[in-house]
Formats: structure tokens, C-alpha cells, sequence
């Protein structure tokens, strides 16, 4: 037994030597806290970039504001691209990194800029709580993850938050034609969920930043038009305030917001990360009453917790099928 034990303890130890960060891994999998924090800075940043981008937007149209974002990430991050090389590039992987890439940031804000000209902001926070459900339904057919109960009543309660948070308030914009507005919100939506199904697929492979880049460079070519009014010098006479924005947008949510939540989705499963896309339109209320007095009444900080708590729910039930 003496004997039988001590070669048990040596095949441990041999095993921990094979790997040594094997602990750690485990360890990880099991309290993911970097993975969580990348995707609450991520979806801070996104909240963020809705008051940032009324005061832009007012001054550029979407498609300048659109190319000058693009132009800053890539500025930043292109020194940096002798480091992005993949990890192990496979024959054929273009032809999942541009459906990912032309799905977002090119075609999702498309759909977006222009949904918003048709239907109220309100409706439009509606359709985009449909995104982890998106995911959820994408993860389960293309990549084998399965929803406990304990995630689903999560994602249920989160979106129900979305729901009564963007319904609670009064909205500030018409709704010209909401069918059409609607409709072209919820293909926002569709890009969203699978450009981010297509990113775990290549984040096996791919680093996330190295993904980021993709993205960033597709948007860059996407948003080509808006480069005009960019260059033409008229941006300079917008002043400070508009300057900084745009590179607050730029650099920070462009870049930062994107990589970092490409870096958290790589390390847990589709469904699990794209509940925090939930977080998005609380963040963007908040801020909105914080720095542009919007009112925030008591029914949208009681759905603001609903959406926290579906969020916290969600982080149990997810597993990989075998």
C-alpha cells in the first residue's frame, strides 16, 4: 500500500512537472474574475459611447464620426502588427474572418445608424436585449453549448430588465416608421450574434487582439466615405470638446472596448459572455443622466437591477456538451 501510494504521488508530481500551469488553468476555469472584469470594462466603455456619441454625431455625420473611430484604433494598434501574427492559421480561415469583420463593427452599425432614423431609442433597446438570445440559440447549433435552467431563467430575467428599462422612460426621438426601423435594428442584432459566434470559433486560433485588428482595418475600409469630411479640415474647427470625444471613441471603445470584450469571449463559452451585452443599455441610461441630465426615474434603476441580477444568474448554467 506504502509502495502503491508513493508511485501515485510520484505520477502526481510528474504530472504537475509535464505542466505546470495546469493548476492555474483549472483554477482559472473555475473563477474566470479577468475574463468577467474584461467584459464589465467592455460594456462600461459601450455605455459610454452613447452620450459620447450624441455630442459627435451632432457636429460629424455617422460615417465621418465612423472612419475618424476606425482611424484612431488602427493608428494605435498598427505599430503593434508585427505582434498580431495568428497562432496557427489555418487554409480557409478568411472566409470566417471576413463574415465576421463585414458583420461587425461594418454592417452592425450600418443597420444601427440607421434604424435609429426610424424608430425610438426605446424600441431599439428592446430588439438589442434579443442579442444573448442570438448567441445562445447560434452557440447551441454551431458550437455544442448547452443552457441549464439556472442560465436560461438568467438570460430570461436579463432581458426581461432590458425590456422594462427601455420601456420605463420616456423617449426623446419620433418613430417615423417603426416596422422599418424595428426590422433593420434586429439585423443590427443578427450581425452582432454572429460576428461573435464566428470570434469564438477563430479565438481558438486567432488572438483577440490580432481579431480586434481584423475589425478594426474591415471598418476602416467600410467607413471609407466618411473620410472626406474628415480630412477636408472641418473637423478641426469643431473645438476641443468634439476632438477629445472622438478620440475618447476612438481609442477607448473602438480599441479598447472591442479587444477587451473579444479577450473575455475567448475565455468563456458564446452564451455566458454575450449576457453581459445586457449591461449595455443600463450603462448607457446612467451616463446619460449623469453627464447629460437625463432622467433616470425609479422604475428604470429597478429594471437596472433585474438586469444586473439576470447577469449574475446567468454566470452558473453554462456547459460544454461532450
Amino acid at each position: 500500500m506504502a509502495l502503491h501510494k508513493k508511485e501515485n504521488d510520484m505520477k502526481t508530481s510528474t504530472d504537475m512537472i509535464a505542466a505546470p500551469g495546469a493548476a492555474f488553468t483549472d483554477d482559472a476555469a473555475r473563477k474566470p474574475i479577468l475574463p468577467v472584469l474584461a467584459l464589465l470594462a467592455a460594456v462600461l466603455l459601450w455605455g459610454a459611447s452613447y452620450p459620447a456619441m450624441k455630442v459627435v454625431v451632432q457636429a460629424l455625420g455617422p460615417w465621418a464620426v465612423m472612419w475618424a473611430r476606425m482611424a484612431i484604433a488602427l493608428a494605435i494598434i498598427a505599430p503593434f502588427a508585427p505582434r498580431l501574427k495568428p497562432r496557427a492559421y489555418r487554409k480557409g480561415d478568411w472566409w470566417l474572418l471576413l463574415p465576421m469583420a463585414i458583420s461587425m463593427p461594418c454592417l452592425y452599425f450600418l443597420f444601427e445608424a440607421n434604424a435609429l432614423r426610424f424608430t425610438s431609442a426605446a424600441q431599439a433597446g428592446v430588439i438589442s436585449s434579443s442579442v444573448p438570445l442570438l448567441v445562445a440559440v447560434g452557440a447551441r447549433i454551431f458550437l455544442a453549448e448547452a443552457l441549464s435552467a439556472t442560465t436560461a431563467a438568467g438570460l430570461a430575467l436579463a432581458i426581461g430588465g432590458v425590456a422594462w428599462l427601455t420601456l420605463a422612460g420616456s423617449p426623446s426621438e419620433s418613430a417615423s416608421n417603426p416596422l422599418l426601423g424595428n426590422a433593420l435594428e434586429l439585423c443590427a442584432m443578427v450581425c452582432a450574434a454572429a460576428s461573435m459566434l464566428l470570434l469564438k470559433r477563430l479565438s481558438e486560433r486567432w488572438s483577440s487582439w490580432t481579431l480586434t485588428a481584423v475589425q478594426t482595418l474591415c471598418g476602416f475600409l467600410f467607413f471609407l466615405p466618411g473620410a472626406p469630411l474628415v480630412l477636408s479640415g472641418e473637423l478641426l474647427e469643431q473645438g476641443w470638446p468634439v476632438l477629445l470625444t472622438l478620440a475618447f471613441l476612438g481609442s477607448c471603445v473602438t480599441l479598447g472596448a472591442f479587444g477587451l470584450y473579444n479577450w473575455g469571449m475567448s475565455r468563456l463559452p458564446a452564451s455566458q459572455a454575450s449576457a453581459f451585452i445586457n449591461l449595455v443599455p443600463v450603462t448607457a441610461v446612467f451616463l446619460g443622466w449623469l453627464l447629460l441630465g437625463e432622467t433616470l426615474n425609479a422604475y428604470q434603476l429597478l429594471a437596472s437591477a433585474c438586469v444586473l441580477a439576470g447577469v449574475w444568474l446567468s454566470q452558473g448554467g453554462v456547459r460544454k456538451v461532450d
